[in-house]
């Protein structure tokens, strides 16, 4: 209660400084000009505390500056009676006047109050638009929003929370002025008792508590610990659901005005926006995974029938001319026959098992990417070295990253004239991050069919692919692929 007590005496002493000032000017001015024509100087002081202090300071300082006029200017002198009509209609008109002007010069001030109150929202609702536009990672987006509203309604206070499938409410995000205490992120609270998340959940639409005095409940409590006095909050509506809340908090002992919560509407939606927008990038992600690994497991099914079936059939098949080799002299006629034949078999071997590489090899299955990659450096004929842990990774991660050295190797091989390699693995951040990197003359399209694909694959898991390669200067594939939550 003392700031505004300070405030209405500060008021009245501006007042009164003013309406002496003015006074003192006109004793000076009366002695050359009719005393009756000098009482509009005293607008001089009406108008500048109208626009600083409003109607409440204005409107009795003109009546005060009135009976100021009358008393000291207007004969008889030292009497507040007019005397005769002229200095009725003197005094009317300055009354008239005086009010005019504060009734316009409240106006004026509630207008350009409003003008800039809607210019600071629609500057934080573009900074927020932007950031929905950049896709920023959800917590950074709720953190702005949250200090956005809490510096909007000229809070001291703001918070973010989700509804839990067990009606519980969790603080995802939270501000404060200052350096004062936080409130609570990551807790759980059950809604009970009076709190803005209670209210938002059971009927939807905006709501405020005045004084949390008499409030119950975890909420509330936390509340008054930190010196909340009041709060104002609206719905995070997601696909028809109440998805969330969030709600704006003041230390002042005056709640907030009257339908401040309505002015939270607009940032709300563009939350939605962006959950909706991260579920639905979400699901597509998962549904992408999902036919990787149908056909992953399709390949491995693949290289399973080709080694235990027609893989065998041919070692056999070689083994059986190697005998018939053997056994026949130099000089029979199907000696060249079957040196033929067991030549070609022992090519279609050869094919065959490169076809199993490159469908989903065996020993990338049972052994990881480090046992891939190995299989995949040991028929390349340039030095690799490679630094790749022995971890196991999920088998879509471990498929993906496979084809991604995979192709790599190959551009190495076929069209980097390189005389040393280097693949890199490492587990940072939630994600893989896998780089090969060669010495060769650079310049690689970044568009080759191969790379298209990866970067296809790659972006079906929520992953990235990059190529650095200029020319002379080597060529770097990296890749980044996110690894699932536990």
């Amino acid at each position: 209660m003392a700031t505004p007590i300070r405030r209405r005496l500060k008021a009245g002493l501006v007042s009164a400084a003013l309406i002496a000032a003015v006074s003192a000017v006109i004793a000076l001015l009366q002695t050359g000009v009719p005393a009756s024509g000098l009482g509009v100087l005293y607008l001089l002081a009406v108008v500048p505390l109208a626009l600083a202090y409003g109607l409440a300071t204005a409107v009795p300082a003109s009546l005060v500056s009135m009976a100021v006029f009358d008393y000291f200017f207007l004969a008889p002198r030292e009497s507040i009676d007019p005397g005769n009509s002229d200095n009725w209609i003197i005094l009317a008109a300055f009354l008239a006047a005086a009010l005019t002007v504060c009734v316009l010069a409240e106006r004026s001030k509630r207008e350009a109050r409003l003008s800039a109150r809607l210019a600071d929202e629609q500057a934080a609702l573009r900074r927020v638009a932007t950031l929905v536009a950049r896709a920023v990672p959800s917590q950074e987006l709720f953190e702005a929003v949250t200090r956005e509203i809490g510096v909007l309604c000229g809070a001291d206070m703001a918070r973010l929370e989700r509804y839990e499938p067990d009606g519980t409410v969790t603080a995802v995000a939270a501000w404060t002025r200052g350096d004062a205490a936080r409130l609570a992120v990551g807790r759980r609270f059950a809604l009970e008792g009076a709190s803005i998340a209670q209210q938002v959940r059971e009927t939807g639409q905006p709501a405020r508590i005045d004084s949390f005095a008499d409030a119950h409940g975890p909420i509330a409590r936390e509340a008054r610990s930190v010196g909340i006095r009041s709060s104002i909050g609206g719905p995070i509506v997601v696909g028809r659901r109440v998805w969330g809340v969030i709600a704006a908090s003041t230390w002042s002992d005056d709640p907030f005005p009257p339908g401040t919560e309505a002015r939270i509407g607009e940032f709300t939606e563009l939350i939605a926006t962006a959950i909706s927008n991260a579920q639905a990038n979400a699901e597509l992600v998962a549904s992408r995974t999902r036919i990787l690994a149908t056909a992953d497991d399709a390949r491995r099914r693949v290289a399973r029938d080709l080694h235990d079936g027609a893989q065998q059939r041919i070692v056999q098949t070689i083994i059986m001319l190697k005998l018939a080799q053997r056994d026949l002299p130099a000089d029979h006629p199907a000696a060249a026959l079957v040196d033929d034949a067991l030549a070609q078999a022992e090519e279609s071997n050869a094919d065959l098992r490169e076809l199993a590489h490159g469908v989903l090899p065996s020993v990338l299955t049972h052994g990881g990417l480090r046992a891939g990659v190995d299989s995949l450096v040991s028929r390349v004929s340039i030095p690799v070295d490679v630094a790749v842990p022995d971890e196991r990774l999920p088998a879509g991660i471990e498929a993906s990253a496979y084809f991604v050295v995979a192709e790599a190797l190959t551009n190495v091989v076929k069209h980097a004239q390189a005389g040393h390699a280097e693949i890199t693995a490492r587990v940072e951040a939630g994600a893989l991050r896998l780089g090969v990197r060669d010495d060769g003359i650079g310049g690689a399209e970044h568009a080759g069919t191969g790379l298209i694909g990866l970067g296809d694959r790659l972006s079906a898991i929520g992953g990235e692919l990059s190529v650095h390669s200029p020319p002379g200067g080597g060529t770097t594939v990296e890749a980044t692929f996110p690894l699932p939550a536990d």
